[in-house]
């Protein structure tokens, strides 16, 4: 009896956090008016054109960081070339970017969530 007690103060606690959070998965307006969709791959997030000239073409792998924040790889389709991507999710927006020399250079998207 004890036990199930303390699981349910538990699941209790935990509840609220799970609720707020925000979710990085579905589908994404990019800036030049493709489809992009967020789903979940292993542990991280796997990012794949759902329209447009690289339809089904994976670009991109980020992980989790807290607070909104997500850190891995993103490709550009155009020319095939890795970067290290970061993205923060906010609200209906999430702000990618892809930059080289250590974050000396860098390019970002707005993309809006469908």
């Amino acid at each position: 009896m004890k036990r199930l007690i303390i699981v349910s103060v538990l699941a209790m606690i935990a509840a609220p956090g799970l609720a707020f959070a925000d979710d990085i998965e579905g589908k994404w307006k990019t800036d030049n008016g493709e489809t992009a969709e967020i789903a979940s791959c292993g542990k991280a997030f796997c990012i794949t054109v759902r329209s447009g000239k690289y339809k089904g073409k994976q670009i991109g792998r980020m992980n989790a960081d807290g607070d909104n924040r997500y850190s891995g790889e993103v490709t550009d389709p155009t020319n095939d070339k890795t970067y290290a991507g970061k993205a923060t999710l906010s609200g209906n927006g999430l702000s990618m970017k892809g930059c080289v020399l250590g974050g000396l250079i860098c390019r970002g998207q707005n993309w809006k969530r469908l």
